[in-house]
């Protein structure tokens, strides 16, 4: 069964990593004066938010087991893709599937599905002024984040159980002390924004105010989605090039055409563009003014 979650900003506000909300605006490791002033902006803007705003979760627990590198999460298939070189120092291609209890091999396995956004209007409401406007979207993506480490914690401590004696202050799970992982939809692992359209059917994300357009993309954009592994050994990775063979096997095995399978993927890899490409337009504007 779903579980839909809302937060209130100060809720999750010790969660956001200010080391990526500052990559984003290219402002170096917080010791420069533009840096400073922009925490500060960033801050007054939080202050601002808390009292009106709010943050969404869903996430649901499922059944699963692996096979071959398909997970089937009760009755329904999720396709993953594998590495098809192992990473540097290892002799092994991962997938995601890895980290399941293969199919057959006793009873079954679980894997978290989840989805996280922030109010619609967020971010729109502060479009009139172009600075406070790109403050409120990077903002947006950070609490969206952020919401997400809560959630993931609130899962392996209570929701899943499977670390309940698991104790570390916000700041310190940004370097993932705990275990499990919490791949997202869109990033190296999965890159494939179709995806999102099994996520939805498992766990209806309207009901938290997300909607997906015909591209897989979510909407509001600062929203992420995903799955939560157990495994122990699970780590993150990077799918990397992806070959026109096993393309061809991943849209046979997601019911698609070579093409139709090559445009979701690619779109993934173009939104990861697009929002660095912004993010540096939008702060060279800023900084010459």
């Amino acid at each position: 069964m779903t579980q839909y979650l809302t937060y209130n900003i100060s809720d999750v506000e010790p969660y956001i990593n200010w080391a990526y909300f500052r990559h984003a605006w290219g402002v170096g490791n917080g010791s420069s004066e533009a840096a400073r002033q922009l925490h500060d902006d960033a801050m007054t803007m939080l202050e601002e938010l808390r009292p009106r705003y709010h943050t969404h979760a869903a996430f649901a627990l499922s059944d699963a087991f692996s096979d071959g590198d398909d997970l089937l999460l009760g009755s329904v298939k999720l396709p993953l893709l594998r590495q098809q070189q192992p990473a540097k120092g290892s002799s092994y291609c991962r997938s995601l599937a890895d980290f399941v209890r293969p199919l057959g091999h006793g009873e079954p396995d679980k894997v978290g599905i989840f989805a996280t956004t922030v109010d619609r209007q967020l971010a729109d409401d502060h479009s009139a002024d172009d600075y406070q406007h790109l403050l409120a979207v990077t903002l947006a993506d950070r609490l969206a984040e952020a919401t997400a480490e809560r959630l993931h914690e609130e899962v392996r401590r209570t929701i899943w159980g499977y670390a309940p004696d698991e104790h570390y202050e916000p700041r310190q799970l940004f370097s993932e002390p705990y275990q499990g992982i919490r791949p997202a939809v869109g990033y190296p692992s999965m890159p494939d924004m179709s995806i999102n359209f099994i996520i939805n059917d498992l766990i209806d994300m309207s009901q938290i105010g997300i909607t997906l357009t015909e591209s897989g993309m979510m909407v509001p954009h600062s929203s992420v989605s995903g799955l939560m592994l157990a495994h122990p050994r699970a780590v993150h990775f990077s799918i990397g090039k992806i070959g026109e063979d096993q393309l061809a096997d991943y849209a046979r095995r997601r019911g698609m055409t070579v093409e139709r399978m090559r445009h979701f993927v690619k779109t993934a890899e173009r939104a990861q563009y697009a929002d660095i490409q912004q993010h540096r337009q939008h702060c060279c504007c800023h900084a010459a003014h």
